[in-house]
């Protein structure tokens, strides 16, 4: 009797204990549904910095694209301002009335204001017969500054300062295919000069003779406009070939400036 009301008891005692345990498993099973809510706010949490990341990176793009942009455009008016912007093609007139010397201008193209323009000692008179006889070598000289003028303009430059070009060298001395013919002087233009660089602008190649028009002058001015090849073999040396396509490929003037 005992035995069976033992059994009876732990019976009931497993039912329980069986019934307690799938309440405890419905309760966990039940809780589930509720913790897709919270995954949410741990992937924003974990989304949260890697969005500010790549914010940062764009904005940081930005800056540096902005920046790059500002210094292209500061470089470009730069350049654009110089005035000694020559390229590998130039515009070179030679000019002079028939009593007076020759006046060499360079041109980047044919209206600009010219970037390099010398008075040399030779009579254009003297430059025509030299031509008609055959091929023409003009070389300018001039000297190189003393060691402590150099390192003066080598602190110069390093600072911001400006140093001389080649072309803006103020005094050479003139060579015509090897004879010596007397100095060169640079000149700036002033309106006379750019009267007829005006009136020879339509012309990219040839040569003539145009009115003066300017008393004391025998009434008519000389010139010889066409394109030149510019080479530029360092800091101290140049040279400007005549592109004439009827010289087989010999130009027929050239003008070389050296710094020795």
């Amino acid at each position: 009797m005992a035995k069976s009301l033992q059994d009876s008891s732990s019976k009931r005692h497993f039912h329980w204990t069986n019934k307690v345990g799938n309440e405890d498993d419905h309760d966990d099973h039940a809780a589930l549904p509720s913790l897709p809510k919270a995954v949410p706010d741990e992937e924003k949490r974990k989304e949260t910095p890697h969005k500010a990341i790549q914010l940062h990176r764009r904005k940081l793009q930005a800056a540096a694209i902005s920046r790059l942009r500002s210094v292209l455009t500061a470089f470009g008016k730069n350049r654009g301002g110089l005035p000694l912007g020559l390229g590998s093609r130039v515009i070179g007139t030679l000019f002079g009335s028939k009593k007076g010397h020759v006046h060499f201008a360079l041109q980047r193209d044919p209206n600009s204001h010219p970037a390099f323009l010398i008075e040399l000692a030779t009579p254009i008179s003297g430059l025509v017969k030299e031509m008609a006889s055959g091929l023409v070598r003009i070389a300018l000289e001039c000297d190189k500054e003393k060691e402590d003028q150099e390192k003066k303009k080598t602190m110069e430059s390093k600072s911001g300062s400006a140093v001389r070009r080649l072309l803006e060298e103020p005094v050479w001395r003139t060579y015509c295919n090897g004879k010596k013919s007397g100095f060169a002087s640079r000149r700036e233009c002033g309106p006379k000069e750019w009267k007829v660089l005006k009136a020879v602008e339509p012309i990219s190649m040839g040569a003539g003779v145009l009115p003066c028009g300017d008393e004391g002058e025998d009434g008519e001015l000389m010139y010889m406009r066409a394109k030149f090849e510019r080479v530029v073999g360092s800091r101290d040396s140049e040279a400007f070939y005549m592109m004439n396509p009827d010289s087989n490929g010999a130009p027929e003037l050239s003008i070389y400036l050296l710094r020795v």
